[in-house]
């Protein structure tokens, strides 16, 4: 998911890493805090793959600062990353497709309407799932309550994904 959230960042402007991470925070903080040790080597891995690039300057207190921006392959990587299939764990499921959406505008609406069909689908599925599971047995109190608002989250997910598809059809 860094390497979604550094993209992100970059389609909208140069950065340094505190930047990176400054902005990272700003808008994602509700779903992910980022530490420097996670957005380094992600960094790293991304200039090694060409997806951004990097300049160096001397800043006005005379320290060299690193300056990156996300190159055209980069932005396609970036596309790339959002449009992969759902994570199959359901504990990152919420999350990560989350955070998908809230970058899903640097998408074509094709591709917009297939992430929204993806999310959609595998959102159902887990509600599905996690439906069965409370009706088939005998939970205590607690699990159940849990399990309970699990299904409110997918049902509300699901109602999300469904605002972005009226959306974007209009």
């Amino acid at each position: 998911m860094i390497e979604l959230l550094i993209l992100f960042q970059l389609s909208r402007k140069v950065l340094t890493m505190y930047g990176i991470s400054k902005e990272i925070r700003g808008e994602f903080s509700v779903l992910t805090t980022p530490s420097y040790g996670t957005i380094k080597p992600a960094l790293n891995r991304l200039e090694t793959s060409g997806f951004v690039k990097t300049q160096k300057s001397m800043s006005k207190g005379g320290r060299p600062s690193v300056y990156y921006s996300i190159t055209q392959d980069g932005i396609n990587e970036l596309k790339r990353l959002i449009t992969l299939p759902p994570m199959e764990n359901p504990i990152q499921f919420l999350t990560y497709a989350r955070v998908k959406l809230a970058c899903a505008d640097v998408l074509d609406k094709e591709m917009q309407k297939e992430l929204f069909r993806l999310l959609k689908m595998k959102a159902e599925s887990l509600l599905f799932d996690t439906q069965n599971l409370v009706n088939s047995k005998d939970l205590s109190y607690f699990p159940k309550m849990v399990f309970d608002n699990l299904i409110c989250e997918y049902k509300n997910f699901i109602s999300l994904v469904e605002g972005f598809e009226h959306a974007s059809r209009g």
